[in-house]
């Protein structure tokens, strides 16, 4: 019973991920989302909040520099060195099943295994914790780090090394991580200012 329910929701998040990867895909989109995921051309951006940061803030901004890091590093470590090796489960460009429908659209295949999208988990862990607190800072345009979050995540599917599930489970990692250290910086940051 278990074991069927299972094999449908897997059976299911194949599906969804063929969709994705091949299906509901474009020129645009094959040029765009494979650069969109890559590390490098978010550093821009962070380097840019960085900035404006210490520029508001005065060198205070490194406890919060310091609670990103931890943050980033905890929802790294929970998806990369706990699920994965957990888990076992083979990415889509990896996966002996799914080879010859996979759309791969970067270099090769990443050698580590599928679950969770650590991409995933370290982006929502981001946008969660800059949501908790820099709101009095940005007011509603922190939701746009959530914006981002989900389209470098849905990036990972459409390129084929996650599928749809990976990129789930990374975010609820991330979200609940970046929940819980940020509510920990607060109490924090209230402390060290009395």
């Amino acid at each position: 019973m278990i074991q069927d329910f299972w094999a449908s929701i897997v059976k299911g998040d194949q599906s969804l991920f063929e969709l994705i990867n091949g299906s509901w895909t474009s020129p645009f989109f094959d040029s765009v989302l494979p650069w969109m995921r890559t590390s490098e051309n978010w550093f821009p951006l962070y380097l840019a909040l960085l900035v404006y940061l210490f520029y508001s803030w005065g060198w205070t901004a490194w406890k919060w520099v310091l609670a990103v890091a931890i943050t980033i590093s905890m929802t790294d470590q929970v998806s990369s060195f706990f699920f994965k090796p957990l888990i076992h489960r083979l990415r889509p460009c990896a996966d002996p099943a799914m080879l010859h429908q996979v759309k791969l659209l970067i270099g090769g295949c990443p050698s580590s295994f599928s679950f969770t999208s650590s991409h995933a988990a370290n982006h929502f862990g981001l946008a969660m914790f800059i949501f908790m607190t820099l709101q009095p800072l940005f007011k509603k345009y922190t939701y746009l780090f959530f914006l981002w979050a989900g389209l470098i995540s849905y990036a990972q599917i459409y390129v084929g090394v996650h599928y749809p599930l990976d990129v789930l489970a990374g975010s609820l990692i991330g979200l609940t991580l970046g929940y819980t250290f940020s509510k920990l910086y607060l109490k924090w940051s209230r402390q060290i200012n009395k």
